[in-house]
């Protein structure tokens, strides 16, 4: 099957393992080109943030990759820290990466850079090579929900996490670059719940890949609950968009049809995390509705197939 798209990923792979189900599925997806993985560091409130946890991200992404027999896919780290000065991007691999894939001239293919993460090799990507603007879609899961497109958050949610792991960068995102954006928001990547039956029965049971999935995503449920925060039954695969919007895809003219979004110009993000709106803002797509299905049980079928 020819690729529709490239594919760059970049995520805190060592943090919340639904980004590891996100990386495993893309890698599945035989419609995408993953051209790079880029691993980036969590939150910095994340115990997961200590030490060198951009390294960490590589090497959880590794073996997720060495799982789903994809060796060939070049694995590099991103910056362990966020940006200071909007002015000044983070020197990473990963940002270069972003950089030359986006600068080449060789092909038509579609290019995106799917982030579940922090903003930082982006951010960068952009104030090193504002061109890249013109040749890539941005598609990030995070930010706070939109007052005017869901009901309003409680505020103790506070500041959302992906947002709050490079405030910095997400301002140069919103507030000063021309980058094409794709935003699912806190409100829609929450719609993603699988269930931990579910999971027992179309991960767990599926290869090495697929209990590396489940007891990753178990491990942390179980951690949580030692910590009082008590999880449920459920688990929010909130990474899993970034492979709806980028490999399925409908048929005739590609585009993520099952899903529901707006399109209007994009709002000033202020430090808290809210929005500013604005008449001149450069176009932003926000998704408010996800085709859950389709993502779920594509993802089952994938391992089970393998």
């Amino acid at each position: 099957m020819p690729p529709r798209a490239r594919v760059i990923s970049d995520n805190d792979y060592c943090g919340d393992p639904d980004g590891l189900v996100q990386l495993a599925h893309h890698l599945l997806c035989p419609s995408v080109d993953i051209r790079a993985v880029v691993g980036s560091p969590p939150a910095p409130r994340d115990p997961a943030a200590d030490g060198t946890p951009a390294v960490a991200s590589v090497a959880a992404a590794r073996v997720v990759a060495d799982l789903a027999g994809r060796a060939d896919v070049p694995i590099l780290a991103g910056a362990d820290e966020g940006l200071i000065d909007p002015m000044q991007p983070r020197s990473s691999e990963g940002a270069a990466a972003i950089v030359s894939e986006a600068m080449r001239d060789d092909t038509d293919v579609p290019l995106f850079v799917a982030c579940g993460g922090g903003l930082t090799s982006i951010a960068s990507a952009w104030l090193t090579e504002p061109a890249i603007a013109a040749r890539l879609t941005l598609v990030w899961i995070g930010g706070r929900e939109h007052p005017d497109l869901a009901v309003p958050a409680d505020e103790e949610l506070g500041l959302e996490y992906n947002a709050s792991i490079d405030p910095v960068a997400a301002e140069v995102v919103f507030n000063r670059s021309d980058l094409r954006l794709w935003q699912i928001p806190r409100d829609v990547y929450r719609q993603v719940l699988a269930s931990r039956s579910e999971l027992l029965v179309r991960m767990a049971p599926h290869g090495e890949l697929g209990r590396h999935l489940f007891d990753a995503l178990a491990r942390t449920t179980d951690l949580l609950n030692g910590w009082g925060v008590h999880m449920g039954e459920t688990y929010i695969l909130g990474d899993s968009p970034l492979v709806l919007l980028t490999a399925l895809l409908s048929n005739f003219h590609p585009a993520p049809s099952s899903s529901r979004w707006v399109d209007r110009p994009r709002p000033r993000l202020s430090a808290d995390g809210s929005y500013e709106p604005t008449d001149d803002g450069p176009p932003m797509r926000i998704f408010t509705q996800l085709d859950t299905r389709l993502v779920l049980e594509d993802l089952d079928a994938k391992l089970a197939l393998r």
